[in-house]
């Protein structure tokens, strides 16, 4: 799932969902995306405003190949943590009716 060419995904674990009481909304992005862009992004697709972009490169794991000793390391990603204005909010979790 892709969203545009600087978010890819939100991301929902149970410590983002627990910010999302502040205001605050995590995504996967682009590794090379600038915060300007990703605050852009977020207020086209989702129509709201954005008051502060935190953004961290997350570094590529070691994992095992199966059945052999060898090693292979998956990519590095960027994550943003975006803080939107008081009073704003994005659905991310769809109600059930």
């Amino acid at each position: 799932m892709r969203l545009s060419n600087v978010l890819v995904k939100p991301i929902i674990t149970e410590k983002s969902v627990a910010v999302t009481g502040a205001n605050k909304y995590t995504f996967k992005t682009d590794l090379k995306a600038s915060k300007h862009a990703i605050a852009n992004e977020v207020k086209r697709m989702y129509n709201v405003d954005v008051v502060e972009v935190k953004t961290m490169v997350m570094p590529g794991k070691k994992k095992r190949i199966l059945k052999t000793r060898l090693y292979t390391r998956t990519n590095s990603w960027k994550k943003a943590v975006v803080e939107l204005k008081e009073g704003q909010s994005i659905d991310l979790f769809p109600k059930e009716k």
